[in-house]
């Protein structure tokens, strides 16, 4: 008889969904953490006050009925909505593409003449396409061109994606930005989804919510005592690096980082949003988010007479700092399937999770995806 019936290895959002599934099935589950605390990337650290996404900003946001009831089961949510700013060489536009954006960057008041402009722009780069005998576009750049115009892609998705993937977008793969989503409707709300919102008190109550009828231990590396771990629970719920599980045995897959400046500021509100990105080349971070625009709102917000923003910078991923987006061309991808295939034949442990899967996840698809798992 093993002491637990799962080791689940990593306390994130999907190592805690799982944790919480089993345990209402009487499953004994230990989970283990190489942090100081749990919540993987979702933890909030209280700075003022005010709960700081200290891993980057985390909105929840779903269509499904099922994934929001079950959220909110646990914690109530608030009723943030995700309206962030661009910002320019000092010009604000709104996000994402819509009417508000089209008026501040051609003064264009109706959505046919917003229409008229796009579809210029647009015949002006597949023309120049087709002038240099070019069929399909071959980059990130020519891609963006023929979706969205010249004036758009210079001021808003150039800046941002080079400094987002560290590249220039003529060397990046089309396939990155082969959509574009463009309203012409005055809307500001960037997600499409029926729900959106912010754990009231931060996503700490939700992560505990999840874990309450678990064991945990935290500042416990899996790969330090291996063996001893592996013995001690029938099976292994594994939210690591894939590659890492199998001691990079075909080679390292490669992801983007991002490293965070966090400030305390002497001003009861700073930008006026919690979102703002910096679109240009010039400015080195790629966004600043001021953490109490997710949780407080109106008046409320000049109750704490101090702020916290974190300016973001995306950076090159090493082995000492933490892997955020996986890097999925083509050599990485193929790179992924060969640890996927020696995943699929180990019989007691389920790889799960973003790094598991080498997979960008939002949040509400991993509950889903764990939820749907057991009602199975």
């Amino acid at each position: 008889m093993k002491k637990y019936d799962y080791l689940i290895v990593g306390s994130g959002l999907s190592g805690s969904m799982y944790a919480n599934q089993l345990a209402q099935r009487g499953k004994k589950c230990l989970v283990i953490d190489t942090r100081k605390n749990v919540g993987g990337n979702l933890y909030c650290e209280q700075i003022e006050n005010i709960n700081v996404h200290k891993y980057g900003a985390h909105i929840f946001h779903t269509s499904s009925k099922k994934v929001w009831r079950f959220v909110n089961s646990l914690v109530e949510f608030n009723r943030y909505t995700n309206s962030p700013i661009a910002n320019y060489k000092g010009e604000l536009y709104s996000l994402p593409f819509n009417m508000n954006t089209f008026y501040q960057m051609w003064k264009v008041k109706t959505p046919q003449d917003a229409m008229k402009k796009l579809d210029e722009q647009r015949k002006n780069a597949f023309d120049k396409m087709k002038m240099e005998g070019i069929a399909e576009p071959q980059n990130l750049e020519q891609q963006a061109r023929i979706l969205i115009g010249d004036d758009i892609y210079e001021k808003l998705i150039k800046g941002y994606t080079e400094k987002q993937w560290g590249r220039k977008c003529e060397d990046l793969p089309a396939f990155i930005i082969r959509r574009l989503p463009v309203r012409l409707v005055f809307d500001n709300n960037y997600f499409n989804d029926t729900y959106q919102g912010i754990p009231i008190g931060g996503y700490n109550k939700l992560i505990d919510a999840l874990l309450q009828n678990s064991e945990t231990k935290t500042n416990v590396n899996f790969f330090d005592d291996r063996k001893a771990l592996e013995e001690i629970a029938d099976k292994i719920i594994f939210t690591g690096k894939i590659d890492e599980y199998f001691d990079y045995k075909f080679g390292k897959l490669e992801y983007r980082s991002v490293r965070f400046d966090t400030e305390i500021l002497d001003t009861p509100n700073y930008q006026g949003n919690a979102v703002v990105n910096y679109t240009d080349r010039e400015v080195p971070y790629t966004r600043i988010i001021e953490h109490k625009h997710f949780e407080q709102f109106g008046n409320q917000v000049y109750e704490n007479k101090k702020t916290v923003i974190s300016k973001e910078y995306s950076i090159e991923w090493n082995d000492k700092i933490e892997p955020y987006y996986p890097i999925n061309d083509e050599k990485n991808t193929a790179l992924y399937n060969k640890y996927k295939e020696l995943a699929d034949g180990q019989e007691n442990v389920i790889f799960a999770g973003r790094l598991a899967e080498y997979k960008y996840y939002d949040m509400a698809p991993i509950v889903e995806k764990v939820l749907n798992e057991f009602e199975k």
